[in-house]
């Protein structure tokens, strides 16, 4: 179990304590060792014992430090070794013997080595020194904050500041040496900021960090202002006393904490929490940032009316007014409503496990809340005639110890007793036990403060105590109150009683099935007057099945007989007699409905004399036995009409729906909506009405035939054992007959509701778009249309967006005409799949090849101007296309069937394409080849735009080409200068291949001759070497000037070239594919569609 509340130990001493001896110089420390080394891990802040929590700062501190000056960090070991010592100094605490033992090992180690690197000759002056240098280093360096990580380092360069001060006083002291009077005023400012800087979560609320970005926020600085308006409040004596903290930014939550003791670091998170709350009603109120300089009212409404919803609750149903009272002058309404809510949320956030007792949470704040009332009004106790004050004080932590401590213990007595009685569930109480105790208006009398001698407070252990069970309560003895509403009996039982509904309900048609196919064998045969009377015998068989549910009741509830109310014990009673009267009246009013009478009716009759025959009383009878069952049938068809009895305080209708169910504080008025109802009731009437038919046309029926003739045949001699020697109509073969039937009839409801869950559901779920996405395959083939879904659902959007069945059947979301919004929603959605995909390689799903494929470029690139999918959609579409192309013989009938039956072929085509033409053109510079290039990428753009491209050019030697250029994207990956010659020799590689195997263009080869031999034209003989240039010899930009965009362009098509296995099974790993599956397929589930930050619900 959690502790009631966590204190949080301060990270240094607010004063230097007592001074401890410190070692002189040369000092050596002898002990005897007693224990082996236990490592210099043990001296973390994390594993002291839990004894000496206090010199954790000191140990961390020291670690910190030992870096810079290792004879520093000695001195605050041997500091932190004294304090331990005054803590315990008989080590009676749990593994503190172990821990000195082991501290005292390690400063004996220690001590000469630290000692030889000292720089000053004392460790007094040493100390000086360093944390001179430690205030200029960390502190004065860091004073102008710019972000949350500088104003971090500053709070703990703060806190490490004040405990270096602390074990610079103690060696001082140890050595007579008086502190200089600049450290003491460093001191002095480190202690004033170190109030300041205290660590926070969200927001940081000191004055020096008004200036962060969550702080400029104008709803942040409305919720805060408010908050900080304490004028009117009666501060304590002791407060008024320090002047110096008047003005340090104290509110609210500050006075509540100074009342009624609550902790510091509770009333720092609540705080936070409150103003959070607070800003993000008031931004949804009101969006406009030029209306919003103060707190708006109903935003204060709101949070209020949700934050006290239990409590009024709570008030109505035991008959108490709430504790929330206003004022009249409307100047404070706001500030009351503030202290209100700041006391729930202080009082919640200290709560610890008492927050599973919510009822409990309001029973205390009932009384605090009370007490706020008074303290501001200016109340006078009659008491002691002075003005109200909290029952258990402002002492520091006086909340945890006086109010939540107490109850703690007795959840945790209760759970000990758990342990040793684990088969007896009325033997100990549990948190729902003990929260059901403040259902009751009872629970008042605990008082305030609370008694310790109530009830409430008592376990079974205490020696005064009866016997657990006994009954023997005599007054004015305390006995523990066990159980209230419920004690769980374990039987075989409850499978009876817990769907008690649905074997009456079977029992009864089973009978209603058997009289009619006895009686005719057709369901119309039901309208026949004589029929009709013996299918009304099911009210008898009904008022005999109460009877049973209501001795099951009885029993199960025997164990909390103590404890319960006496209105429930009189509704167990009386539903008990109830039920054996009816079964008493409908017989006997059934038995006058005949004229001559047959078997149990004829005897009935006989016992009460032969008097004249009336239908007309046992039909009123059967109409006043089903009046209870009618009303709650209706209420049942209007939810909205049993929400507002069940709420209801009024005495009539209080007793009418007590007489159906005992009246609880949880779960009153929780139903479903009646379109909910409604589609719940027909699929259980159409389900029972197919398993009745069946069961009757198929079980039933063709037995009674049987039946009736082994009912009329005598059996003389068994060659078995005769179980019924004595009986009649030989009802031993009736039974052995119909037995196996009866239990496939009850049996068998479970086949039904597994088919109809199973048809229904799969409608609901192609209805809802559940699953949708079941695989990769699937995935895959639906990628496309992922940007948009993820758009319209997580992106918020003011345009309408359709829903029920026209968005349910719609194959895919409507994508928007604008260009550039297609864009935005893909590198929206590219953001967001990046950072699945990152976040798999974080833990290790999936490697970093893994990782290059599932990728998507975070945003378009605008030299290709095209969309680029993720590479493993694309991989193998690349090598396949080539070998198809080269293998044509100038055919491109294959080749399109297979861009047409696949979309992401074309786009693989059309990206690596695009590419290629990029990177040579970035890579060339020299006019005379850009020209060639424009000539080749002018004839291949001609052949596609004419669908020419496999019959007018060459295909056979494309592979080579792109073997080069694999080549290329290589080089072009290492990017190093010695490499240029072998790049030059791959353009020429590359552009012979292109003009004398693929390209048959007469006059581009006419061209390339022409370049080619131009300087020998000129120069008759040998030309110099300097100026014998080939083509691409001077013209590359090589190495080139890498960036990231660059970077993942080349990765990225290197990969679409290479990758010649299929990316079906990436990733392979089974988590990281259920994952994508379920984040790909949740963005197509008919859900909300995601609201404005600025419009969402906060989280608590």
């Amino acid at each position: 179990m959690a502790a009631p509340g966590r204190r949080t130990a301060d990270v240094s001493s607010s004063s230097p304590s007592p001074s401890p001896a410190a070692p002189s110089t040369g000092r050596r420390l002898l002990r005897t060792q007693t224990v082996a080394n236990l490592g210099e891990s043990i001296f973390d802040s994390e594993v002291v014992p839990s004894s000496l929590v206090e010199i954790a700062p000191i140990l961390r501190v020291a670690n910190e430090v030992e870096v810079e000056n290792p004879r520093v960090a000695y001195l605050c070991r041997f500091y932190a070794f004294e304090k331990a010592h005054r803590l315990d100094p008989t080590s009676s605490g749990r593994g503190v013997r172990q821990f000195k033992t082991a501290l005292l090992q390690r400063l004996e180690r220690e001590n000469d080595p630290t000692l030889k690197g000292r720089v000053h000759k004392s460790d007094a002056s040493e100390m000086q020194r360093f944390y001179r240098e430690y205030y200029r280093k960390y502190i004065q360096a860091l004073q102008t904050v710019v972000n949350k990580d500088d104003r971090a380092r500053l709070t703990k360069a703060y806190q490490t500041a004040a405990i270096l001060f602390e074990v610079l006083r103690a060696v001082n002291d140890s050595q007579s040496v008086e502190v200089d009077q600049a450290i003491l005023d460093t001191h002095i400012k480190v202690e004033e900021k170190k109030k300041l800087f205290l660590p926070y979560n969200i927001l940081p609320l000191d004055p020096e960090s008004t200036g962060e970005a969550i702080m400029r926020y104008p709803e942040i600085q409305a919720a805060v202002y408010a908050l900080r308006n304490t004028r009117g409040l009666p501060w304590p004596k002791d407060q008024d006393k320090k002047p110096e903290e008047k003005n340090t930014g104290k509110d609210l939550l500050d006075w509540l904490q100074a009342m009624f003791g609550f902790q510091k670091d509770n009333v720092s998170n609540q705080r936070e929490h409150l103003i959070l709350l607070l800003a993000n009603v008031h931004i949804r109120k009101i969006p406009k940032a030029d209306q919003q300089p103060k707190l708006d009212d109903k935003a204060l409404d709101d949070v209020m009316k949700k934050l006290f919803k239990n409590y009024k609750k709570w008030c109505k149903y035991l008959g108490r007014k709430s504790s929330l009272w206003l004022p009249t002058i409307q100047q404070e309404v706001q500030q009351r409503k503030l202290l209100y809510m700041g006391l729930y949320l202080l009082i919640w956030g200290e709560a610890a496990n008492l927050r599973f007792m919510p009822e409990c949470i309001c029973y205390i704040y009932h009384h605090m809340a009370f007490e706020l009332y008074g303290m501001l009004a200016g109340n006078v106790s009659p008491m002691t005639g002075e003005n109200v004050r909290p029952a258990y004080g402002g002492d520091e932590e006086a909340f945890l110890t006086k109010v939540v401590t107490p109850i703690y213990k007795v959840i945790e007595k209760e759970a000990e007793r758990s342990k040793t009685m684990k088969s007896k569930h009325s033997h100990w109480r549990n948190y729902d036990d003990l929260n059901e105790y403040f259902w009751s208006v009872d629970c008042f009398r605990l008082g305030w403060p609370m008694r310790a001698d109530a009830d409430f407070f008592k376990t079974p252990k205490d020696p005064y105590l009866n016997h657990l069970n006994g009954e023997n309560r005599s007054a004015g003895n305390v006995h523990w109150m066990g159980k209230v509403n419920f004690v769980e009996i374990r039987s075989f039982w409850h499978i009876f009683r817990s769907f008690d509904r649905m074997w009456i309900f079977l029992i009864l048609s089973l009978q209603a099935m058997i009289i009619i196919a006895w009686n005719g064998g057709t369901p119309s045969d039901i309208f026949d007057a004589g029929v009709f009377k013996k299918v009304l015998s099911i009210f008898i068989s009904a008022a005999i099945l109460k009877l049973g549910q209501a001795i099951l009741d009885l029993v199960f509830g025997w164990k909390a007989k103590r404890s319960m109310s006496f209105a429930v014990k009189l509704r167990y009673v009386l539903k008990l007699i109830s039920a054996a009267a009816w079964v008493v009246i409908l017989p006997v009013t059934y038995a006058y409905t005949w004229e001559n009478p047959t078997g149990l009716a004829r005897t009935i009759k006989s016992w009460l004399g032969d008097g004249q025959n009336q239908p007309s009383l046992y039909i009123l009878a059967v109409v006043i036995y089903m009046a209870p069952n009618i009303l709650a049938s209706m209420l049942f068809l209007f939810p909205f009409m049993r929400r507002i009895l069940e709420s209801s305080n009024v005495k009539v209708i209080t007793i009418m729906m007590w007489w159906s169910q005992p009246r609880l504080f949880v779960g009153r008025g929780m139903h479903e909506g009646a379109f909910s109802l409604f589609k719940y009731t027909m699929f259980w009437i159409i389900l029972l009405a197919m398993k009745l038919i069946v069961s009757f046309y198929i079980e039933i029926k063709p037995l009674v035939q049987p039946t009736k003739d082994i009912m009329r045949e005598p059996i003389r001699t068994f060659q078995w054992h005769e179980f019924f020697p004595h009986g009649t109509n030989n009802i031993g073969v009736v039974i052995s007959l119909w037995a196996p039937i009866i239990l496939v009839y009850f049996m068998d409801t479970q086949i039904w509701y597994a088919l109809f869950s199973t048809l229904i559901g799969g409608i609901y779920g192609a209805y809802r778009r559940l699953g949708e996405i079941r695989t990769l395959g699937m995935l895959r083939s639906r990628f496309e249309s992922l940007p948009e879904a993820f758009n319209e659902r997580l992106i918020p959007s003011d345009a309408n967006k359709s829903k029920g069945l026209r968005a349910a059947f719609s194959s895919r979301p409507k994508a928007s005409g604008d260009e550039s919004e297609r864009e935005k929603r893909a590198a929206r959605f590219a953001q967001m799949w990046n950072a699945i995909i990152t976040s798999f390689r974080e833990e290790d799903l999936i490697d970093n090849r893994e990782k290059d494929l599932l990728l998507v470029p975070d945003c378009k690139d605008r030299e290709l101007d095209i969309f680029q999918w993720p590479p493993f959609l694309l991989a193998s579409k690349i090598p396949i296309a080539l070998d198809m192309a080269a293998d044509s013989g100038g055919k491109d009938r294959d080749l399109t069937k297979r861009i047409k039956s696949d979309p992401y072929f074309s786009f693989a085509i059309r990206e690596c394409y695009a590419s290629f033409k990029n990177i040579i053109n970035t890579l060339v510079f020299g006019q005379r080849e850009k020209d060639v290039l424009v000539q080749i990428f002018t004839v291949v753009d001609k052949h596609i735009e004419e669908e020419t491209l496999i019959t007018g050019l060459n295909m056979k030697n494309l592979p080579a080409l792109s073997k080069k250029f694999v080549e290329l994207l290589e080089l072009l990956q290492k990017n190093k200068e010695e490499d240029l010659g072998q790049v030059v020799i791959l353009f020429q590689d590359m552009l012979e291949v292109v003009t004398r195997d693929i390209m048959e263009e007469q006059d581009l080869l006419e061209t390339l001759d022409s370049l080619h031999g131009a300087n020998s034209r000129k120069h008759e003989g040998i030309t110099p070497l300097d100026q014998q240039d080939q083509l691409f010899a001077k013209a590359i930009k090589f190495p080139v000037v890498e960036s990231n965009a660059w970077t993942e362009k080349i990765k990225r098509l290197h990969l679409l070239l290479t990758v010649k296995e299929s990316a079906m099974d990436v990733p392979i790993n089974l988590d990281a594919r259920r994952r994508i599956s379920f984040f790909a397929n949740s963005l197509f589930m008919d859900m909300p569609n995601a609201p404005k930050v600025r419009n969402m619900l906060p989280f608590s």
